[in-house]
């Protein structure tokens, strides 16, 4: 009797905990339960077309810098981590972040032949770890999220 009370009280933790960060596919996220419509119902866009839409209005420089910054570290962080790309490598990322800039979801897609399925796992694995200890740059009244074409290369 005393066991299905703390099955309870564990599982919404559990939960919590899965969810404080996820990096992988696109694919990978919505086979995991995650709707990216729904992400993007919760995360304003950092940058917007509209400019009364965008979360970062009249700080566009201030962003992009964070956002190259951002790049440029999971760079340095690969690197460290003995990764190489061994050839340009054509990418999409989209990438959610909270108001205080820790970074939610990390989702990608690679262009069609770009990587080995393995280094695909690989990097999937290192970003996730990245994810969990890197803080954007930059704070914000709203979480937010920013998406792009990205070329990785280990120059």
């Amino acid at each position: 009797m005393k066991i299905f009370p703390l099955i309870l009280f564990l599982l919404p933790i559990s939960f919590i905990t899965h969810s404080q960060s996820f990096s992988g596919r696109f694919q990978k996220a919505i086979d995991n339960g995650i709707s990216i419509k729904k992400l993007d119902s919760i995360y304003s866009s950092a940058l917007h077309s509209d400019s009364s839409k965008a979360v970062f209005k009249g700080r566009e420089k201030e962003f992009y810098n964070g956002y190259v910054s951002m790049l440029q570290a999971l760079g340095v962080f690969l690197k460290k981590k003995d990764f190489s790309w061994g050839k340009t490598t054509r990418c999409f990322n989209r990438i959610y972040i909270s108001s205080e800039g820790t970074i939610n979801y990390f989702l990608f897609n690679f262009y069609p032949n770009q990587i080995e399925s393995t280094k695909e796992q690989q990097f999937e694995k290192l970003v996730s770890e990245f994810i969990k200890t890197y803080q954007f740059p930059m704070k914000a009244n709203t979480n937010f999220a920013q998406c792009s074409p990205v070329i990785y290369s280990d120059k």
